[in-house]
């Protein structure tokens, strides 16, 4: 018997079987690359949310933990996907520049908001309010990471890439039979194909689509990540990410002209410079109503378990979030409640079924 069956790769499964790797814990990951919300995310380590000017929830403390665990993936892999990035705000005018300097002396922000002011980052981004850099930010390549860590799976025949069949699965009382294969513990991590799963389709999982370009812009001097109503950051070379759109109606995979048109015309107001787009690329990001992760145990099947819901802050919740569900699972730890599943089970599951 194993002790978990892992479905999904993306950040949260990667989190989970990392964790349960240096555990030493027996674990099979099925995977078939239907979610590709994690690899086309940015992949910024940034805590700020940047339009407000606020602490993203407990993400003082999910930076803490990101960075240690990242490094270890890195040494495991012998791989480098994770390196420094510097990031500005560009300010649009005095009340931002104002409210930048209120949220600088808030003493937990201050360690991510730099006071002093910069006039300029690039002589082909004007900004005629300068620029506000964030401290302590990282950047993950997150196709890197988990096509890497997929590859080293595959090597220890710990992977399935195949779709999972929710049919198959025998639920009993000690655990669980999956085609044959005996676990302790299932683990869920689907992102939006959660909603396709039968265990914990009632959660309110919402799909938040995201699209961003690859531009060539051979005249742009910029070494730096900028934001503005869009992000750009350096791609190597001549070439620049910029992104991303949100919608909450397009639950379609595809890229889109609208998207490509919108990205476009406020590029053209924050860049100074020809270019081109070389690409596009778009993912659904799991994100939820109350914007907190959907994680725990399922109400009436007590082996089953959900690690899902990050939206779009998937490369800062994963590690802290994995720990916790691993320890919530074989120490009894308590979930955090804004994350515990549980807060929307008296809705959907009567006090007699749990």
């Amino acid at each position: 018997m194993k002790d978990y069956l892992i479905v999904g790769l993306g950040l949260s499964g990667a989190s989970i079987a990392f964790r349960l790797e240096k555990a030493k814990r027996s674990f099979l990951v099925y995977d078939d690359q239907s979610q590709e919300a994690s690899k086309v995310a940015g992949g910024f380590m940034n805590p700020v949310i940047l339009k407000r000017f606020t602490l993203a929830w407990k993400a003082d403390e999910q930076m803490a933990k990101a960075v240690p665990f990242y490094e270890e993936m890195e040494e495991l892999l012998n791989k480098k996907f994770m390196g420094p990035l510097e990031i500005y705000r560009r300010f649009s005018s005095v009340e931002e520049q104002n409210n930048w300097f209120a949220a600088a002396d808030n003493p937990r922000l201050a360690p991510f908001l730099d006071d002093k002011l910069i006039s300029n980052v690039s002589p082909q981004i004007p900004g005629k309010y300068s620029f506000g850099k964030v401290r302590n930010t990282k950047r993950i390549d997150p196709r890197n990471l988990l096509e890497s860590y997929a590859g080293h799976l595959r090597q220890l025949g710990k992977l399935k890439e195949e779709p999972f069949d929710h049919e198959a699965l025998e639920i009993q009382e000690d655990g669980v039979v999956y085609k044959g294969i005996r676990a302790k513990n299932i683990i869920f991590c689907e992102g939006f194909g959660l909603l396709k799963n039968p265990y914990f389709k009632y959660l309110p999982l919402r799909g938040n689509k995201g699209e961003y370009i690859i531009i060539k812009a051979p005249g742009l001097d910029l070494q730096v990540g900028v934001k503005s109503s869009i992000f750009i950051f350096p791609a190597g070379g001549d070439h620049f990410a910029v992104g991303a759109t949100y919608s909450n109606t397009d639950k379609t995979p595809e890229p889109t002209t609208a998207a490509r048109e919108e990205l476009v015309e406020k590029l053209r107001d924050l860049i100074d410079v020809d270019f081109e787009v070389v690409d596009q690329v778009a993912g659904l990001r799991p994100s939820t109503i109350d914007r907190r992760a959907l994680v725990g145990r399922h109400p009436v099947h007590q082996n089953l378990y959900c690690c899902n819901g990050f939206g779009s802050r998937g490369i800062l919740l994963a590690p802290m979030v994995s720990e916790e569900l691993l320890n919530y699972i074989e120490k009894n730890n308590k979930l955090t409640p804004e994350i515990d599943i549980s807060r929307f089970t008296k809705k959907w599951f009567p006090k007699s079924q749990i």
